[in-house]
């Protein structure tokens, strides 16, 4: 097992496409293959010391599962097992991918949920993303200091600027776990 779990939630797969890109970009060395979070349980994400965890922003701005329309039900059956784990000692970053010209008043709110949820485990959250180079008008992922709670990904509109912003954040949290 490497050091670094990778774990997404999707409904079309394209967050399955960036958490690849991910791990190829990290190395097998260093993190195992992305897994679909629907296909784990809280003990194997417990069994890690650093986490990157994906999701795509649905809808009104909710997690694969919880818009009403989504067939996806990857977060929605997972969030219940983050009530009740512990993740002390472990490092988490986290990606979210989001439309910010169709959904500017709920661009990657998605992330934002995930982040409230990853927090209240008592993880060491790390991986905050700049709010530059992005036009929206309001987004539940961005912090009180003006950072987005991870690297935020725009396909729709952005795609051009994935695997530049996706090296970037790698080196920045690389640094932030020690590896």
């Amino acid at each position: 097992m490497a050091d670094i779990g990778i774990f997404f939630g999707t409904d079309t797969g394209t967050t399955r496409k960036i958490a690849k890109q991910i791990h190829q970009q990290l190395g097998a060395d260093l993190s195992d293959k992305p897994l679909n979070i629907n296909r784990v349980d809280i003990d194997t994400l417990s069994s890690y010391k650093m986490l990157i965890l994906g999701t795509p922003t649905l809808g009104e701005g909710q997690l694969p599962g919880l818009a009403a329309d989504c067939q996806a039900e990857s977060w929605d059956e997972f969030l219940p097992q983050l009530e009740v784990a512990d993740f002390s000692g472990i490092k988490v970053a986290l990606f979210g991918l989001g439309d910010q010209v169709n959904y500017a008043s709920e661009f990657v709110d998605g992330l934002g949920e995930l982040y409230d949820a990853i927090a209240e485990t008592g993880a060491e959250l790390v991986g905050e993303w700049p709010a530059e180079g992005y036009e929206f008008d309001d987004s539940s992922a961005l912090l009180d200091n003006g950072k987005f709670a991870g690297l935020v990904l725009d396909n729709d509109n952005q795609s051009e600027l994935h695997a530049e912003r996706i090296a970037g954040w790698l080196e920045q949290i690389k640094a932030e776990f020690g590896v």
